[in-house]
């Protein structure tokens, strides 16, 4: 991947060359940023298309971070384009920048730009994380779907102005292949597979069984679901149509492994639409986008493993004990109380039938002067030879960061460490 990152920098940084100065040393220095900024914008599609290659090798939480700070890396760029491109205009013809900004407004392909520099600073801004805590999660999604419009009018701005672009035969090939492919790998990724996946193996809920007071189960039954290449520590993006808006869609984990002859999920009730499934009408349709996620047994290094879960983190966890390949396996389950332990019978017969040890933490952190349960002293107690196992981590941000951090002061090798949020933002 990095390669591929790595050739089409050259690429662009050979056709800047090639194609000579701009009209000035300003605008020659704006093009430069220019190109880049359409660079990034290309990168952008890839990393929010939900490549499988991608996704199954990086994981979704990594490609989402990667996304957010290319995003700000192309909202200095842009801006940093915009300013030099009103600059060296000003200094061009001897006049303001307020001027030339006016008179630049007055040019279609100019105004394009603008606009488009305009959305995506309006999408930074909304992305910040303090006014993003302050915005719902579908407020916000809706918002940042404006970042497409941006796209659209980069583009024909791009195709207007840009003396690059038609510079050579490479340069105008090389272009269009670049937007068809980053375009055509969006499509395919959020619409098309979707899409031809839910046609294909008619998902339908066949069960809904509560597992606690605010926990419940919902089983998916389909067609050929054989076919379907999820693997055990997977989630999926799931939409019930008919029950909630379309627009409505939660990221949960799959709590048991996928064989071909359903799938399960297992939702605590945090928000308004998983709180819904319990009221969910047995043969309703489901739309289920994915599966995706790198927090699976592909990238294990070695025999033993460690699974680190915390709460209804356990769901990923207890579907990659049902694996025939988990070999060696030690659970550490951290819940508050006994009674908060989701599937723990569950948990706790797949762990015997591995001849595993399951190790339940209960208890508030800190209480009665008890070590933290995952400092390093007490990952080490539990675990001896845990620096010999691969370790996966599941669970709240606070807990999963307490246990990513007791592993780096044990010097887990970061390659043996695998760890995933299973958000969309």
């Amino acid at each position: 991947m990095w390669t591929f990152v790595a050739v089409n920098v050259a690429i662009v940084e050979a056709l800047f060359l090639g194609a000579g100065s701009g009209k000035n040393g300003v605008l020659t220095v704006a093009k430069f940023f220019g190109l880049h900024a359409a660079l990034l914008i290309l990168f952008q599609l890839l990393l929010v298309a939900r490549l499988p290659w991608l996704d199954r090798r990086i994981g979704m939480d990594r490609l989402t971070v990667w996304h957010r700070w290319t995003g700000f890396l192309l909202l200095w760029t842009v801006l940093t384009h915009a300013t030099l491109v009103v600059l060296g205009y000003a200094t061009l013809d001897d006049t303001s920048m307020g001027r030339t900004f006016v008179a630049l407004s007055g040019v279609p392909a100019s105004l394009l730009g603008m606009w488009a520099a305009a959305t995506i600073v309006v999408i930074a801004v909304i992305s910040a994380r303090p006014l993003r805590r302050r915005l719902r999660y579908e407020v916000w999604h809706g918002l940042h779907l404006l970042l497409y419009v941006a796209l659209g009018l980069a583009f024909v701005h791009q195709l207007e102005e840009t003396t690059t672009f038609t510079s050579s035969a490479f340069a105008t090939a090389y272009w269009w292949f670049l937007w068809l492919f980053a375009f055509g790998a969006l499509l395919t990724g959020r619409v098309f597979t979707p899409l031809w996946r839910n046609v294909y193996h008619r998902f339908t809920v066949t069960a809904v069984v509560p597992e606690a007071d605010d926990v419940v189960s919902v089983y998916v039954t389909g067609r050929r679901l054989d076919k379907l290449p999820a693997r055990a520590g997977q989630f999926c993006i799931w939409r019930f149509p008919g029950h909630n808006h379309w627009w409505l869609a939660n990221p949960f984990s799959l709590s048991a492994a996928p064989g071909g002859m359903g799938l399960r999920l297992t939702a605590k009730a945090a928000g308004s639409t998983s709180a819904g499934l319990r009221d969910l009408p047995v043969g309703s349709r489901a739309f289920v986008e994915g599966p995706y996620g790198a927090f699976t047994s592909l990238h294990r290094t070695r025999p033993g493993a460690l699974l680190i879960a915390g709460g209804v983190g356990i769901t990923p966890v207890r579907a990659m004990l049902e694996e025939q390949a988990v070999g060696d396996v030690v659970v550490l389950y951290r819940v508050r109380s006994e009674a908060d332990a989701v599937l723990l019978g569950e948990v706790r017969h797949l762990v015997e039938l591995r001849g595993g040890r399951l190790h339940l933490l209960t208890g508030r952190t800190g209480e009665h002067g008890a070590p933290p349960p995952f400092g390093p002293d007490s990952l080490h107690h539990l675990v001896p030879d845990i620096t010999q196992r691969d370790v996966y981590v599941c669970g709240p941000p606070a807990m999963t960061a307490a246990a990513l951090s007791g592993l780096r002061d044990l010097r887990v090798p970061a390659r043996q460490v695998h760890a995933e949020k299973f958000g969309l933002a």
